[in-house]
């Protein structure tokens, strides 16, 4: 799995992830007049979407099934509520556009809990793209230094050319 790492605030207690980290994801995995989903505790990425002026199903999206319209990028903690891990990512690949991601934010710590989140998605008709880790602060050039790892991000997508669902 290729790493990228991205130096940003640790989340607060009982959050998803930080408002550098919700920025960070909208502008990188996004375009103007891209819908997101937020599917995450706080109001990070809410305020994120706001300034990149994007548009966006907030919290009650959860209750009312993420709206008719497909989106570029859903963003969610883990474990998804109320539903399996396979039927939660069957429910994001129905609501991406083909070539949309899916960003699932990790407490860091279990290194196994990337690998069965991302067979969880293969199972489910996403690919895997990307594994980001979220840092306290950046590595510096010729410098050994140990990472204050605090959350995985895996990026999953909808593959833009194939139209079909997951393996069943």
């Amino acid at each position: 799995m290729p790493i990228t790492v991205w130096p940003v605030p640790a989340p607060q207690q009982s959050e998803s992830m930080s408002t550098a980290m919700g920025v960070r994801l909208v502008h990188n995995l996004t375009h103007p007049c891209d819908l997101v989903v937020d599917l995450t505790v706080g109001p990070q990425l809410a305020r994120a979407v706001i300034a990149a002026r994007r548009r966006s199903h907030l919290h009650p999206a959860r209750l009312f099934g993420w709206g008719p319209e497909p989106a570029a990028l859903i963003v969610a903690g883990w474990p998804p509520d109320d539903t399996s891990p396979r039927g939660f990512f069957a429910r994001c690949r129905t609501g991406l556009v083909p070539g949309g991601c899916v960003a699932v934010l990790l407490p860091h710590g279990d290194v196994t809990l990337p690998v069965d989140v991302v067979i969880a998605a293969k199972r489910a008709g996403l690919a895997y793209l990307q594994h980001i880790v979220a840092a306290g602060q950046a590595p510096r050039r010729g410098q050994r230094t140990q990472l204050d790892i605090h959350t995985d991000v895996l990026i999953l997508t909808r593959s833009a050319t194939d139209p079909g669902g997951g393996d069943g």
